[in-house]
Order: C-alpha cells, then sequence, then structure tokens
C-alpha cells in the first residue's frame, strides 16, 4: 500500500505588500479624499492590521483627527526617544484624549543598547545619525512588528519630500502618506475648520519640533524644518530610511515576534493617560 506522502510545514516569508499593490491601491483612490480613502482602507482590507505612526507635532493634529474619524482603535504609535520636549509629552497626552483613540503605543529606545552605544547620552553631539538610529529608528521596528502596514504624517510641501507619494513599501509593509499633496494652507484651514489645538511650541517659533537637543528655532524666511539638525547635512531622523542596530533588528521583514516581545511589551500604554515617567521633560 502506497505511503501518505507527508505534509512539510513552511513558513511564509513573502512581504504582505509589494510594488503591484502600490500601483493597484494608487489606481483605486486616484482623485478620492484623503479622508474617504483613510475610512475605506482601516475598515476594509488593512483592518486590524494598519497603525498610524505619530511624533505628535506641531501639524500631527489634521491626519490624527481624520484617523479617529475613521477609527478611534487604530493603534497610535509614539516613539519617546528620552529626548522629547516635555511640551510635546503634554500636547500627545491632550491631542491623544480630545480625539478619543484608545490605543497609544509608547515605545522607548533599547536600555541595553543605549547603555553600549550612547552611555553618556550625548551621541546626539557628534553622531546624529546613529542617535536617531538608536532612539527612533530602533524602537519603531519594534513598533511595526505587528502590522502589515502604518500611516506616517508625511507632507510634499516640506523640504526634500516634494516627490513623496501616497503610497509606497517600506520593509515589505504599506506605507501610506495621506498627505502627500496637501499644502500647508490646506494643512492651516483643517486646523481651524476642525478647532484643533496646536502644538504649544509653535508659536514659540517651532514650526517643525523633534527633540531638545536637535531642534531650535526658526527664523523668518528660513524653511520650516530649517531648525531640524542645524547645522549638520540631516534633513530626516531615519525612520523612513532606516539603519539596522543589533541581532533583534536583523531578523527577516516585514515582521518579527521576537522584536516585539524585546523591550516594547511592557512600554506600551493601551489608552491614552499618559506614563508616569512622561509626565516631566525627557532628561538631556
Amino acid at each position: 500500500m502506497a505511503k501518505t506522502a507527508r505534509q512539510i510545514d513552511s513558513i511564509d516569508t513573502a512581504p504582505p505588500f509589494t510594488a503591484d499593490d502600490v500601483a493597484r491601491l494608487k489606481a483605486k483612490y486616484e482623485g478620492v479624499a484623503t479622508a474617504d480613502m483613510l475610512a475605506d482602507l482601516i475598515a476594509g482590507e488593512l483592518k486590524g492590521g494598519i497603525a498610524a505612526v505619530s511624533s505628535f507635532g506641531s501639524e500631527s493634529a489634521v491626519l490624527l483627527d481624520m484617523v479617529a474619524a475613521a477609527d478611534k482603535d487604530v493603534p497610535v504609535i509614539f516613539i519617546n526617544t528620552q529626548k522629547i520636549f516635555g511640551e510635546t509629552l503634554a500636547y500627545r497626552d491632550e491631542l491623544a484624549e480630545k480625539l478619543g483613540f484608545t490605543d497609544l503605543r509608547v515605545f522607548r529606545p533599547d536600555p541595553r543598547l543605549l547603555a553600549e552605544k550612547d552611555a553618556t547620552s550625548l551621541r546626539w553631539s557628534y553622531d546624529p545619525d546613529g542617535c536617531c538610529d538608536l532612539r527612533k529608528v530602533e524602537p519603531l521596528r519594534r513598533a511595526l512588528a505587528p502590522f502589515d502596514a502604518w500611516i506616517s504624517g508625511r507632507k510634499g510641501f516640506q523640504a526634500g519630500r516634494a516627490a513623496l507619494p501616497r503610497f509606497e513599501i517600506d520593509e515589505g509593509r504599506l506605507k501610506i502618506n495621506p498627505l502627500a499633496d496637501w499644502s500647508k494652507d490646506r494643512i492651516d484651514a483643517s486646523f481651524a475648520a476642525a478647532k484643533l489645538p496646536r502644538h504649544p511650541l509653535e508659536a514659540q517659533g517651532y514650526p517643525s519640533v523633534g527633540c531638545v537637543p536637535c531642534t531650535s528655532q526658526v527664523q523668518p524666511g528660513e524653511d520650516p524644518r530649517a531648525g531640524r539638525w542645524r547645522g549638520w547635512d540631516k534633513t530626516e531622523c531615519g525612520i523612513h530610511d532606516p539603519v539596522f542596530w543589533g541581532a533583534a533588528t536583523l531578523l527577516p521583514p516585514p515582521h518579527s515576534t521576537f522584536a516585539s516581545l524585546m523591550w516594547g511589551e511592557g512600554e506600551v500604554a493601551l489608552s491614552y493617560r499618559p506614563i508616569l515617567c512622561d509626565k516631566s521633560a525627557s532628561a538631556l
């Protein structure tokens, strides 16, 4: 009697999204209003597999307002580099409460990597790229581990982002840039129409807000992002062009079950309520 063929288990390592999906989605949502596109994606093919990533910066409220209107239960990821302005932390909590988000997830740098690569906490002063890799890129990789897609707040009118597409692939995940074709005037009009609170530092000359050591006031006539990494040949933090740190970050994209277990679970807030260590300004 012939033996039954033995079934061999296999792991599907194919990325959930490819360039073909980008082309398909671009065509599908051509001419569709931003809010309608987001609502359709969040409730449709991306349901349960998408998160919004936000710095809670000076223009973040407009996109977050649209995400909340679509589904207040969409996870919102915030990376606390431990060098964040206290005003940003307070604004994060105010905005998350106002918009009604139920799943604000806060991730921080891996303390073991910090001890190894930034023991003095001064890496920003001589290697800002390396500092961003440690404090933003690596935590975001852990934060995104459970998701197939994520929403970014980048905008085409910002310096160096003129060719920004609505959809792109990042490490096998679908990255959505809903505000890619929005103008600054349209952003400001949306703030007014929805009566959204402004970041408290914006009125003090900070149209773009990042970490304390690498953010300075912008003078009249300068590009809004001129105050970021002033004096350095650097315009981005690296989360859109990541560099790998450590063994945990070298696991195959897009997902790593193991990476999500490293320094992440204990640092997740499952509501908008502030984590206690965030209540004061981050140490420099």
